[in-house]
């Protein structure tokens, strides 16, 4: 498979050639559903915590009499029904993350790099450098290429005025290529990846 390769002026920079086992796959909205899900997942601080019973604080003492009033048997001014009183069966800290095989995580990513390419919302760059850190330049030249809504995956690093520039921009992110994810491929319209992520999955893959 082959592709386009431009450059941020919207000029035609070559070709390459794309591996059919990483942007050929047939993909599978199972594998997907499961791989966004077990970010999502990962991402949960579960830090969410309230007070029982046992933990507020107040008298023990019984409100009123068991029996004569003719209100409802109760006892201390700590139980769940009540305004102050504990909550009953409320959250604890616990970890919200779910097991997902390593294959299948692989699988999953390669499985939404071919979407993309499939959809043909696939754009390969040159190399992602500004000269200055200007958001209107790298704004103009996103426009160009008609580019409103992506991920953009860079080589080991991004280059600092181009990370600079681009975190200014809404539904533009910028990430180095080891941090390429399933959820922030097909949370964005369009990925866009330089020649270097291009390599650099290749051989992450091969």
């Amino acid at each position: 498979m082959k592709a386009d390769v431009t450059t941020l002026a919207a000029k035609k920079a070559g070709s390459v050639d794309l591996a059919d086992s990483i942007f050929g796959q047939v993909p599978r909205r199972d594998i997907l559903h499961r791989m966004v899900i077990y970010q999502l997942a990962r991402r949960r601080a579960g830090t969410a915590r309230v007070r029982g019973r046992s933990e507020v604080t107040g008298t023990n003492a019984k409100t009123f009499n068991q029996k004569g009033t003719g209100r409802a048997r109760r006892g201390n001014n700590k139980t769940s029904q009540l305004r102050g009183g504990g909550q009953a069966f409320g959250p604890r800290p616990r970890d919200h993350s779910i097991n997902l095989p390593k294959k299948v995580r692989a699988l999953a990513l390669r499985h939404a790099l071919s979407a993309k390419a499939k959809a043909k919302e696939l754009i390969v760059l040159d190399k992602a450098t500004l000269k200055s850190p200007k958001t209107g330049a790298l704004k103009a030249s996103l426009d160009k290429l008609g580019i409103v809504s992506a991920l953009i995956v860079d080589g080991d690093n991004v280059e600092e005025n181009f990370g600079r520039a681009a975190r200014n921009i809404a539904n533009i992110d910028v990430l180095p290529v080891r941090g390429i994810n399933v959820y922030d491929i097909l949370r964005r319209e369009k990925l866009v990846l330089t020649t270097a992520a291009l390599e650099a999955l290749e051989a992450r893959f091969k």
